[in-house]
């Protein structure tokens, strides 16, 4: 599946699946940003900064906190795939309801 919204003359695409209510899709992380905030897309990833620099963990520890409150989900839910000591990353949250899918679409297109 994807989510895509026309920008200009480009579409913007992050591209997801769905698979037995978990909801998959892959980030490009940048450490050491002067907040955390989601940018917008990134060859079919979803661009995210993180404030946290990649030491110990801390910038996989800030993205899935920020996933998190985002998508208004415990932070349990969030699991990080692949790409722990990567900037691009595969996600996973777990449990999705139609609430936090349509949340990643809104996101993903904004």
């Amino acid at each position: 599946m994807v989510a895509c919204r026309q920008l200009d003359e480009q579409q913007v695409v992050i591209e997801y699946s769905l698979c037995n209510g978990d909801l998959l899709f892959s980030v490009q992380v940048v450490p050491r940003a002067s907040r955390s905030e989601i940018v917008g897309e990134h060859n079919g990833s979803l661009r995210i900064r993180l404030a946290a620099p990649p030491v110990d963990g801390a910038a996989n520890d800030e993205l899935r906190r920020l996933l998190a409150k985002i998508f208004k989900v415990p932070r349990s839910s969030v699991r990080l795939v692949s790409g722990l000591s990567s900037r691009t990353k595969q996600i996973r949250i777990a449990g999705v309801s139609k609430e936090v899918l349509k949340m990643f679409t809104d996101v993903a297109s904004s």
